[in-house]
């Protein structure tokens, strides 16, 4: 991928995994390559306000041997974004019973003490 673009983004986590990807979601075959003709492509210029890591991206992993990488990894994308809406669904019927546990211990302590 072209690492000199504004939409290229590395970050290193904790295990060491790495991430490259394009902002723009426009570089369907991540993280080995951009397209040849990117219309969004962008020369950074600075970095303003960013925490670097280390001065050196780590290499990008070898490129699988293989046809219709794209198609595999908007396969993998359509799986995760699949579930989104589940995962999303949880999470809010939990806020909304933790929001409920709380209101009925407040509820009960504003009328103990008149304030209800």
């Amino acid at each position: 991928m072209r690492q000199d673009c504004k939409q290229f983004e590395s970050r290193t986590y904790a295990n060491g995994e790495t991430v490259r990807k394009c902002n723009l979601d426009l570089a369907p075959e991540a993280p080995w390559r951009c397209p040849d003709e990117c219309g969004s492509f962008e020369r950074r210029l600075a970095d303003i306000d960013w925490r670097h890591g280390s001065l050196i991206t780590p290499p990008t992993p070898p490129e699988p041997e293989a046809e219709g990488i794209a198609e595999l990894l908007d396969a993998a994308e359509d799986i995760i974004n699949a579930v989104g809406p589940e995962i999303l669904a949880e999470v809010e019927a939990d806020r909304a019973k933790q929001a409920r546990k709380e209101s009925g211990v407040v509820g009960r302590l504003k009328k103990r003490f008149g304030r209800g």
